[in-house]
This record gives structure tokens, C-alpha cells and sequence, in this order.
């Protein structure tokens, strides 16, 4: 048996989700999460354009707030991921101005997100 039939037979007794390399394949992301990821990566790019110690600031805030709401919020509660969008994307515009310095953080009580 020649080295490229082999290496054929491997590839289709491989597992279907890994591609041909071995490595896994990354799961396709839905809409909803494409859009936290953009709102994410939209943060740390405005960052970079502050002073070094607003940049940590605001780098460690926003990390922190993402980290936080995806352990609280139900990933099927849809309303309030839009919401917290939303109330995101309307922050990033702030921030973004020339005059903005740093970011506010309000907490917002969440009283049945879990449940729903």
C-alpha cells in the first residue's frame, strides 16, 4: 500500500468532527453570539486608543462584566441577551468619544434571569 492511500483510508476513518489535521472543529457560532463576540472585540479595540491605565481599566471591567453575565444569565433568555446587547453597544458609543475616559459600570438586578 502506497503512503497516500493510507493516508486517505485515515482521513476518512477519522472522527466527523475533526477535520483533517486532528484538531477539533470549532462549533458554529449563532447570531446572538456573534453579536456578543463583535460587542466584546469592539471594547478592546476602543481601549487601545485610551491612556494605559484607563486601557487596563477598562479592558479588566469589561472582561470581567462579560465573564460575569454569561454565568448569570440563561443562554435561552434571548430578551434579556438582547438587552444587555443593547445597553452594550450604547456603552461602546460612549466610550468611543474623544472626550470619554472611562467606562461606568451599573449593576442592574436580575431577578428571575435564571429561571426563565
Amino acid at each position: 500500500m502506497n503512503p497516500l492511500s493510507e493516508d486517505l483510508q485515515s482521513q476518512e476513518q477519522a472522527p466527523k468532527n475533526k477535520d483533517v489535521m486532528g484538531a477539533p472543529r470549532a462549533q458554529k457560532l449563532s447570531g446572538i453570539q456573534k453579536q456578543v463576540l463583535s460587542l466584546y472585540r469592539g471594547f478592546l479595540r476602543t481601549a487601545r486608543y485610551k491612556t494605559p491605565e484607563n486601557r487596563a481599566h477598562i479592558e479588566s471591567l469589561v472582561s470581567a462584566e462579560f465573564r460575569k453575565n454569561s454565568q448569570l444569565i440563561d443562554r435561552k433568555n434571548f430578551l434579556h441577551i438582547e438587552y444587555l446587547l443593547r445597553r452594550g453597544k450604547k456603552q461602546l458609543d460612549q466610550l468611543k468619544t474623544v472626550d470619554s475616559v472611562r467606562l461606568s459600570s451599573s449593576n442592574v438586578e436580575l431577578s428571575d434571569t435564571k429561571q426563565q
